[in-house]
């Protein structure tokens, strides 16, 4: 369906509805602190006749949008996966769409977001010493194999969180960043909010199974699509193999070789012919399912991202994914 604008849209709309003062039940005035001006924001969010069309901003201006009914095509094997969605973020045309606005488990594709949030507020050139706590992860964890003591920077455990899909990389991340899980956590959930994924809440920078912990497809498409703008970030999905360096306890330092869990950049599975798949991100849990975000060129030049989440099995997942992909070459 095609994109269509949406004008911005804040509680300032709400707010303005009970104005600048209550009345009180004894009918005395009462004003509140911090109130709105009406008359000071209705121009900045399009509500005053008197400003022109061309002065507004949108905050969908170049978002793909659609309804809540499900897009479907007979290419796309519909029993798969729980939920999908095939984005062109050139024209903002939603090209498929299946359950996309229902909460899901992200599993690991959380990691995206634990990313785009240390670009923009982390120094990549900066260090970390590795905790005991922050190694404390779930039996089974994946990680990129890191020791209480070593020291790594910020850059290193990128690499470590998107290829190994490193949930001690994704632990060090968030104490580096906020102090701890918990804020790393708030933060995340903040500035999903400010991309428009209101329907998402974050708990934790790794994506291990917890309730209050979820997205949808078409908030995933949000955070997603704002990540790929950093061109540091697409460095990180587009990586096949990395060596890192870093220092252990001793100050000796680490070796370790790095290869990404996606599996149309380890060629081992073939996208069709004109799709060139320049990375992204996997995920897979019990609760969560399999699990996968992609960052997709039609040639060398239009962008597309598709997303897969709660396949059945892993092969079903790529199944589908490959299907998604040939959506675009029609």
């Amino acid at each position: 369906m095609r994109c269509i604008n949406k004008k911005r849209m804040t509680s300032a709309v709400s707010m303005i509805l009970t104005a600048s003062f209550l009345l009180s039940g004894c009918g005395k005035q009462e004003v509140l602190e911090d109130a709105y001006n009406v008359y000071d924001t209705t121009s900045a969010y399009g509500m005053d006749a008197s400003v022109q069309e061309q002065n507004v901003s949108y905050f969908a201006d170049n978002l793909c949008v659609t309804g809540t009914d499900n897009i479907l095509t007979e290419g796309v094997t519909e029993n798969l996966s729980e939920a999908a969605g095939l984005f062109d973020t050139v024209n903002h045309e939603v090209k498929f769409a299946k359950n996309i606005y229902e909460r899901r488990y992200p599993a690991s594709t959380t990691k995206i977001l634990t990313a785009y949030v240390a670009l923009k507020y982390g120094d990549l050139a900066a260090t970390a010493t590795v905790t005991e706590e922050e190694l404390q992860l779930e039996s089974g964890s994946t990680t990129c194999g890191l020791s209480v003591g070593d020291t790594i920077s910020l850059q290193e455990l990128l690499y470590g969180l998107i290829l190994c899909s490193g949930n001690d990389a994704a632990n060090v991340i968030a104490d580096m960043i906020s102090g701890s899980t918990e804020e790393f956590a708030n933060l995340m959930t903040q500035e999903a909010y400010a991309l428009g994924a209101t329907n998402s809440h974050f708990v934790n920078p790794h994506g291990l199974h917890n309730e209050e912990h979820y997205t949808t497809v078409y908030d995933m498409y949000l955070i997603f699509n704002a990540a790929v703008q950093d061109e540091r970030f697409v460095e990180l999905i587009s990586t096949q193999n990395h060596t890192a360096n870093f220092l252990n306890s001793a100050g000796e330092t680490v070796v370790k070789d790095w290869t990404t869990t996606n599996k149309y950049l380890k060629g081992e599975e073939t996208a069709p012919e004109g799709i060139n798949v320049i990375g992204g991100k996997t995920g897979t849990t019990n609760d969560a399912g399999y699990c996968l975000v992609l960052y997709s060129k039609k040639g060398d030049e239009i962008p597309y991202i598709s997303i897969v989440y709660k396949s059945d099995s892993r092969d079903n997942l790529y199944y589908e994914m490959t299907e998604l992909l040939g959506e675009i070459m029609k």
